[in-house]
Parts: C-alpha cells; structure tokens; sequence
C-alpha cells in the first residue's frame, strides 16, 4: 500500500507507582522530506533516556518524511512534597499548652504558625525516581510512542491510498495523449512524403543547385528528427514502470520521482521534433499532466 509523508497521531499513557502517577500524550505529526528528518521536544530529564529510541522506532517504520515528536508529561505531585514531624509538633504543642498555662498572666497564647515555624517541624523532601523507577517509566513511554507511531502510519496509509488512486487516474490520462501521439505518429510517413517532396521539388530547382551529399544529409536529418516512434515506446514502458511500483507495498516515492524525470524527458524530446501544431499540442498536454503526476509523488513515501 502507497502511504503519504503526512500524517498525525496522538496517543495518550499512564503509569503508576506507589508515591505518584504519571500520565501523558504523544503527538507525531509528519511532513514531506527527502529523508527522515526528526524533531522532538520531551522533558529535559527524559531527552537523553528518550531521543536515541525514539529515532530508532522511527527508521523502523518509516522510510522518509520530516517528523516532529512532542511529550506532554505531568505527575500528580510536585517536584517537593511537604512533611511535617507530626510527633514532633505533638510534643511541642502539648508543652506550649502547658507553659502558658502555668504563666498566663506573662507569656502570649501560642500561635499555630509560631509552632508550625519550628526548626524540624516542617519539612521539604525530593519526590523523584529511582534509577529503576525511571527505566520503566522509559519503557512505558516508549511502547506508548511506539503505538502513536502505529497510528501514524495507519493515517499515511489511508492518505496514501487517496494519493496512489489520483496518480493512477493521471497515468490514465498520460496513457491517453501517449495514444494519440502514437496514432498521430502512424499518419506521419504520409504527411512526411508530401512535405518533403516540396522541399525536394524546391531543393532541386535548377536555379538552385544542391549536391548530392547535401541532399542526402538534409534527407536524413529531416527524418530523423520527425521520427518519434522512439519516445512513444519509452513513454508507454514509463506508465507500465508507474503502475507496477504503485501495485507495490513498499515505499516507492524515489522511483516514482526519478520515473517522473524520464517521461518528461521523453514529452520534450517528442515537442522538440514536433514539425505539426497538433504533435506540440499533445505534448504540451503532456508535460502539464507529467507535471501534476510529479507534484502527487512529492507527497508519498
């Protein structure tokens, strides 16, 4: 199946551990490109751990396109947890209690900040993970970008499949204008005779002398650029390459374009010994649909 350098998927994850959650998306857009072109934006902490894999799942499904990978990725705690001494601030409390009692008339009442405010009381401590913690978290997102990759290709193949049936209806038509020049260049020998026995007539005209050497140069120059039987067979060998790479299910799109070169070739050469309006007009119909042949190509992998 032909599948399309554009595409986008999101794929959303979770994972669990005893002292926090994580949950997360991937978005994986892609974009036409001669190669595989990456582009990512993870967290600062998980880049190392995540670019390296990233890229290898990456070339592993896909053969070109420029792709932009983003990792939207947040816990259910902060970075810095608060702990509080609650045995600590029992005692203290209790003693509080029981100094202002003892000397009202000269102490103030205690105060829950003032009590809270004590040295060890109140705590910060570091939420983060272990070396192992973070290993499977790693592992976890991966398997998820892996399934967003998945998704991604599903979608460029279903673009591709719109692509690759345009691109058929196009070699249908080349295929047409290919018939009628093939047609047209069955009728030439006729028209060639007429026409160049005027300019025999015209070259052997008494007064105008012409060597036999020149004559016959002038004979076979004149036949060989009117003869286009030549780029015609090309052309047809051309649409029959084009259609068997599109019944491919590999990625294709280089040979198409470079395919795309080749008929061109061929429609310019076949204007060039053009010596008839309608022979240039064919061509130029052929030129403009190889044209838009070639713009589909840009578009699949």
């Amino acid at each position: 199946m032909i599948a399309s350098m554009t595409g986008f998927s999101r794929k959303n994850g979770e994972f669990h551990f005893d002292k926090m959650d994580f949950s997360w998306f991937w978005e994986v857009k892609s974009v036409n490109n001669k190669s595989i072109d990456i582009k990512m934006k993870v967290p600062a902490w998980l880049d190392s751990a995540l670019a390296q894999s990233c890229k290898n799942i990456l070339m592993q499904n896909f053969a070109r396109g420029s792709f932009s990978l983003y990792l939207d990725l947040s816990s259910n705690v902060a970075s810095q947890q608060l702990k509080i001494n609650e045995d600590l601030l029992n005692a203290l409390t209790a003693k509080a209690i029981e100094l202002y009692q003892s000397h009202e008339a000269v102490l103030q009442k205690p105060t829950t900040s003032e009590l809270l405010a004590i040295k060890g009381v109140c705590e910060t401590e570091d939420v983060s993970l272990n070396e192992e913690e973070t290993e499977m978290l790693v592992k976890a997102l991966l398997k998820s970008f892996e399934e967003a990759c998945q998704k991604l290709q599903h979608d460029r193949k279903e673009e591709g499949e719109k692509i690759r049936q345009a691109l058929l209806d196009i070699l249908q038509n080349i295929a047409s204008i290919v018939a009628k020049v093939d047609a047209f260049a069955k009728t030439q020998p006729e028209k060639l005779k007429s026409r160049l026995q005027a300019q025999l007539d015209l070259l052997l005209d008494p007064t105008n002398p012409v060597s036999e050497d020149r004559l016959a140069q002038e004979v076979a120059l004149y036949v060989a650029r009117a003869d286009i039987q030549e780029e015609v067979d090309r052309l047809k060998a051309h649409i029959a390459t084009a259609q068997n790479l599109l019944a491919l299910n590999e990625p294709v799109g280089r040979r198409l374009d470079f395919l795309c070169q080749e008929l061109n070739r061929e429609a310019n050469t076949t204007c060039s010994k053009s010596c008839d309006i309608e022979l240039t007009n064919y061509g130029m119909d052929l030129k403009t649909l190889i044209e838009q042949f070639r713009e589909q190509v840009q578009n699949i992998e």
